[in-house]
């Protein structure tokens, strides 16, 4: 909601090319507590005016010498590209009033003036212009609010890959198709498969095989997009040993929660088993 200060305070210009009009509006306007006016009677000057000062409503006359009101609109049109054209029209002729509406003007009043007529248009396009600004402030306010947020997470992500790159032997990222996307430390060589080919790719190695048990209960975490912590798989090596290898993934989803894949990490624990058995 607005105050009636911010109303009051609002920035007007007055454009008519004759004097008398000029000062009965500005009278008018005074009257009723704006006291944030300007005037012109050179509609050659408007656009480098409201380019200056942004002004909450311009009063525009249409018929003018020199250059007319339609004129004037065309050139504060190209100053608000893709935004609230604050223009109240004032004419005679009850024909150009939906020309000037098609111009870009939001609004008219008629001469003569019925003072609460005009009083009236001038406080609404004002409310509506403010309230407008308001929002637009708050979308820019908000989008910078997003792009620190995201430059937060990016710079919180960046920490954590690093952490869990040094605290494991490997860090890994699938798409939801299960293709890698991202890996550091020697994840194929580890699994025994291929780069590009999926976790589940291959039960058998040329290195030994896997326990399948333990593989199918992995793939199925995967699949059912649970987070699992240290889980742990083996592999019957070729010559007659145990690989044990600890993995730990969460699933990934983006803004919209749609599950874009899982991330995780790993390390060979064969000899922290052996220890353990001993």
């Amino acid at each position: 909601m607005l105050d009636v200060s911010e109303v009051r305070n609002a920035s007007i210009l007055i454009v008519d090319d004759v004097d008398s009009n000029i000062v009965l509006l500005e009278t008018v306007l005074r009257n009723v507590g704006y006291n944030n006016i300007t005037t012109t009677t050179n509609p050659r000057a408007v656009c480098a005016l409201h380019l200056a000062h942004r002004y909450d409503l311009i009063l525009l006359d249409l018929q003018m010498p020199d250059m007319d009101g339609f004129e004037v609109m065309q050139g504060l049109q190209e100053i608000e590209v893709a935004s609230y054209l604050p223009v109240l029209v004032i004419t005679a002729q009850p024909g150009h009033k939906l020309r000037a509406l098609q111009a870009g003007a939001k609004d008219f009043v008629s001469k003569p003036f019925d003072l609460v007529e005009v009083q009236t248009r001038i406080h609404n396009m004002i409310e509506v212009r403010l309230l407008y600004q308001k929002l637009a402030d708050y979308n820019r306010a908000l989008e910078q609010t997003v792009l620190e947020r995201t430059a937060e997470l990016r710079e919180s992500e960046a920490r954590f890959r690093s952490f869990t790159e040094l605290s494991s032997d490997w860090y890994w990222e699938q798409d939801a198709e299960g293709q890698f996307t991202r890996v550091s430390g020697p994840v194929f060589d580890m699994l025994g498969i291929e780069n590009g080919a999926q976790a589940d790719d291959t039960i058998a190695s040329a290195d030994g095989r896997w326990n399948a048990e333990e593989r199918a209960t992995l793939a199925h975490n995967i699949a059912s997009r649970r987070p699992f912590l240290d889980f742990v798989y083996t592999r019957l090596k070729n010559d007659g040993t145990t690989q044990y290898l600890q993995v730990s993934g969460e699933p990934m989803f983006d803004t919209a929660c749609r599950f874009i894949g899982y991330r995780g990490i790993g390390m060979d624990v064969t000899e922290r088993m052996r220890l353990a058995r001993e």
